[in-house]
């Protein structure tokens, strides 16, 4: 009798960065859109772990060490609080948490963005690694979410491999994730 192993259920953050959200005044979109497109872009099994937080930078980085360093989550995704306006502070409290900043990330999702929008220029997402994780800011908006995720995700898997997490498979039809040859 040949046993299968069951890979395991890797954890990823998603955390949504609203004051109106976190009050219940707004329906999180942006959180369900990061699950979304996850859904359609993992093969492996993997789990949400999700949390709303109002645009404090010491409530951001106490659930992005939380789900690092609690939860062992591989994978972090925020959206929201990446603009411009005063209380958008994401970026900051991301970079605050980071043992390393990852700035092609944000590079890329600029470039992605500008394709369809102008004002994606006054984005300020950025990524980093906190010990085994990485953590990337994304946009508030779902179609901006997938736009970013579209462009960065293939990265993502080696990545996480390069920072020791957990093994993130990729759906090959939706997304193509580039590791080197053995």
């Amino acid at each position: 009798m040949t046993t299968s192993v069951k890979p395991p259920v890797a954890p990823i953050g998603v955390v949504t960065v609203s004051d109106r959200a976190s009050r219940g005044e707004y329906e999180d979109k942006g959180g369900p859109g990061i699950v979304a497109a996850l859904t359609d872009m993992l093969a492996s099994p993997w789990r949400a772990v999700s949390r709303v937080v109002p645009d404090e930078r010491p409530a951001i980085e106490a659930a992005l060490k939380e789900l690092a360093d609690d939860e062992g989550c591989t994978l972090i995704l925020t959206t929201g609080g990446t603009g411009p306006a005063p209380r958008d502070v994401t970026p900051e409290a991301t970079e605050a948490v980071c043992d390393r900043l990852m700035p092609g990330f944000g590079e890329l999702m600029r470039t992605a963005c500008l394709r369809e929008v102008p004002t994606a220029i006054l984005s300020r997402q950025i990524a980093g690694t906190r010990g085994r994780s990485l953590i990337i800011n994304l946009p508030g908006k779902p179609s901006a979410i997938r736009t970013c995720l579209d462009a960065v995700f293939p990265a993502v898997p080696y990545c996480i491999d390069l920072i020791g997490g957990d093994r993130l498979e990729t759906n090959p039809e939706v997304c193509k994730a580039f590791r080197p040859k053995a």
